[in-house]
């Protein structure tokens, strides 16, 4: 039995079509106000709590093999991305579970003070490694179905708005290679015990990303490019109101103002490791959007 946290997201979905195309029994950890029937129709066990409460946690990991946490967070990064996360791991200890995957984010280990998510994810991921479990830690760097709602964006309005610097370089993995190598990881001796970068096939600039969309649909992008001090001049203004979503822009900001990019070398290796090849940003989105 796999227990899987953020089954409804973009990865934690994708993960649990798998399992059960793979015909592996799955419990799915999902809130009250989530849509879940298209888990629940493919057969996956649901489980209905809130990552904010042990008593569910406690409860959600009784009896499971493997725990994949799949969760993220929106603001509040200390009580989903940390607490949930080493409450998680205690249980898998207590309940003697196989193997623990861990979905982290690329870049937790550079120290960035102003970035709560990302101080969360290396703090988890230090408990995991000294914990005595099994596991595989998963440092993204940029997932292709968060971009889906900006391509549809774009086949519609030909603008695409790009904050910050547009040489940074990214790598974007596609969401169902990710899947893939989540699931995987359980099983490939080559990542067990394991912190691995993943990220596409290709390193791409910032400015690509329209280029890419502009080819799918055959129009020339209208590149709008706001400098990153107007995300500073919001981010002091809400700091005012809601000191919360404040911390939150501090990650928003973190992400636009560095490069997250996976080297040729470490694809590679994911690549000899997961023994497929990877699918680039542009295959993935024309496969979604049928062009």
């Amino acid at each position: 039995m796999f227990l899987v946290t953020g089954a409804t997201g973009g990865i934690g979905r994708r993960v649990i079509r798998l399992l059960r195309q793979r015909e592996q029994s799955v419990r799915a950890f999902v809130r009250l106000t989530s849509r879940h029937s298209e888990l629940e129709h493919r057969g996956a066990e649901i489980f209905i709590g809130d990552l904010l409460e042990e008593k569910d946690i406690e409860k959600a990991s009784r009896g499971v093999r493997y725990i994949i946490s799949a969760h993220g967070s929106n603001s509040d990064a200390l009580s989903l991305d940390y607490r949930a996360n080493i409450e998680l791991i205690d249980q898998a200890k207590a309940n003697g579970v196989e193997h623990f995957v861990f979905i982290s984010v690329l870049g937790a280990d550079r120290g960035y003070e102003d970035a709560p998510v990302f101080k969360a994810k290396r703090a988890v991921e230090r408990y995991l490694s000294a914990s005595g479990l099994n596991y595989t830690i998963l440092r993204l760097s940029g997932l292709a179905s968060n971009l889906l709602p900006l391509v549809e964006q774009f086949r519609e309005t030909g603008l695409y708005l790009l904050i910050g610097d547009r040489k940074n370089r990214t790598s974007i993995v596609s969401t169902d290679d990710l899947a893939r190598i989540v699931v995987d990881s359980v099983t490939v001796e080559g990542a067990r015990n394991q912190i691995l970068p993943v990220g596409g096939p290709e390193i791409l600039l910032r400015e690509d990303i329209p280029r890419i969309f502009g080819r799918i649909f055959n129009k020339q992008p209208v590149i709008i490019n706001s400098p990153l001090f107007a995300i500073d001049g919001l981010q002091s203004a809400l700091g005012l109101i809601n000191p919360q979503i404040q911390k939150a822009l501090g990650t928003y900001r973190t992400l636009l103002a560095n490069e997250f990019f996976c080297t040729k070398d470490e694809i590679a290796n994911l690549e000899a490791i997961y023994n497929f090849r990877l699918e680039t940003l542009e295959n993935f989105l024309r496969r979604y959007l049928a062009v």
